[in-house]
């Protein structure tokens, strides 16, 4: 990025030549997987009290058969001690169905394309336990589906209005519909119109912070849907202005929103 492609206020030579240097490293890493470690020392966020991951390998420890549902690059699904005898992933993102096929494959899981659409590719009651960690989309009736008499779905999800500051730096002022999407509440209303039991629901709001614009690069870039059709060129502005903002008042801090639900399937 060159001073010229870029004729944007700033309050030093300095100033544009940190912009440029972090705006160019963050928009050229890879963002393929489900692994923020490229964020370490550059961003913050606080997490949920419930440790998802540590009570996610839990359960597969004691599961006989396993599917995680958008498993993203399969980091999280690998951390477990141990996997299920039947083990399968589901992903979309086909550099993530890559990655994923990696890295599960030498523990034994299996991993499916699949385009993140109603009906999921599985016959009724086949796993006992469903996870998913930050699905995009939740389709009941089909976990209910596939879970087995007495199995459990159990997802840490994103809940309303997360990280929405950093949303309306870029985007403006947000319809009340868009705030109140993924309320907790919702989510417990559909998996029991899907027939199963809401045995768990908690929610907490935590703490993110962005110490540099490569950070908030890196991180749009990566979650996607935070600010659609989200480019450096094409957001060049609103990327400075955030740059001059941290430069002068310290780290971007935001509020990102978390539930854990767990449902069970009578029988």
């Amino acid at each position: 990025m060159s001073a010229s492609a870029a004729p944007l206020p700033f309050p030093s030579p300095a100033s544009r030549e940190r912009f440029e240097t972090l705006v160019a490293e963050a928009d050229a890493v890879s963002v393929d997987g489900w692994d923020f470690s490229w964020l370490d020392g550059r961003a913050t966020e606080q997490r949920p009290s419930w440790g998802y991951a540590r009570a996610m390998a839990d359960r597969l420890g004691r599961a006989h058969a396993a599917l995680d549902i958008q498993t993203g690059g399969g980091e999280v699904l690998a951390a477990a001690p141990r996997l299920p005898p039947v083990t399968v992933a589901t992903e979309a993102w086909p550099p993530n169905v890559a990655r994923a096929t990696a890295l599960l494959h030498p523990l034994g899981a299996v991993v499916v394309a699949d385009g993140d659409e109603s009906p999921l590719p599985f016959g009724d009651a086949a796993f006992d336990l469903v996870v998913s960690r930050h699905p995009v989309t939740v389709h009941w009736p089909e976990i209910a589906r596939v879970l087995a008499p007495g199995g459990t779905y159990f997802s840490q999800q994103v809940g309303p209005a997360s990280v929405f500051e950093l949303v309306e730096f870029f985007l403006g002022p947000q319809p009340p519909e868009a705030r109140r999407a993924r309320d907790p509440e919702d989510a417990r209303a559909a998996a029991t119109a899907a027939g199963l039991d809401v045995v768990d629901l908690r929610a907490e709001t935590l703490r993110t912070e962005f110490f540099d614009i490569g950070a908030v690069v890196y991180f749009l870039r990566k979650v996607v849907w935070m600010v659609p059709g989200f480019t450096v060129q094409g957001h060049l502005p609103r990327l400075a202005a955030l740059h001059r903002k941290i430069e002068s008042e310290g780290p971007f801090v935001a509020r990102t929103a978390r539930f854990l639900i767990e449902a069970r399937k009578p029988g």
